[in-house]
């Protein structure tokens, strides 16, 4: 439990210095991410416990990765993380779960994620801020990957890059668990004034 109130108060504290930089108020951050003004003041008192999908919209409107609102100081010049140190930031019905493993640093970070997806579970994913750009390689099993209402069957060994600024989703298919390892690149500087 204290891994959770520590992990809370360090989004709390990223999260209001991200808006001050941005010289945002809780209004208008609650209106360009669309989260209410009553959560943001929950999450900056480190209350709650935000979705997953919360998450990605804060960073997006505040032009941040998801890691960067959740992560403390850095630790050193090299960082190895394993996936069971890692907190599932998505975990569906049927066992399928996204864990964020890490962020690069600088101006145009870019997100590493590892994907379980249980045959026919979906993660829906809503549109991302204009120039983030998502690449998925399944490592095992098979998938469907939507976007923008299509579909594309993957199977083990496959890659697909997409703009995410598209409404899209990952449903696992087949008969076995799929596994994948997905990138999320953030465009530099802050996020679109909307």
């Amino acid at each position: 439990m204290a891994e959770t109130e520590a992990a809370l108060r360090t989004l709390a504290h990223n999260v209001r210095a991200a808006r001050t930089r941005a010289g945002l108020t809780l209004d208008e951050l609650g209106r360009r991410a669309k989260v209410s003004k009553g959560a943001l003041v929950g999450l900056e008192k480190a209350q709650g416990n935000p979705n997953f999908a919360t998450l990605v919209r804060l960073a997006d409107t505040l032009g941040l990765s998801v890691s960067a609102l959740m992560e403390g100081p850095a630790e050193g010049r090299v960082r190895v993380v394993t996936a069971d140190a890692v907190m599932p930031l998505w975990a569906g019905e049927k066992g399928s779960e996204a864990r964020l493993m890490l962020t690069t640093s600088g101006p145009a970070p870019v997100e590493v994620w590892r994907w379980k997806l249980e045959p026919g579970e979906e993660y829906p994913s809503h549109p991302h801020q204009a120039g983030v750009v998502e690449t998925v390689s399944v490592t095992a099993g098979q998938m469907v990957l939507v976007v923008d209402g299509t579909e594309y069957a993957m199977e083990s060994g496959q890659t697909a890059t997409f703009e995410g600024d598209t409404p899209h989703a990952y449903r696992g298919s087949g008969d076995r668990t799929c596994h994948l390892i997905m990138t999320v690149h953030i465009p530099p500087g802050p996020a679109a004034t909307a």
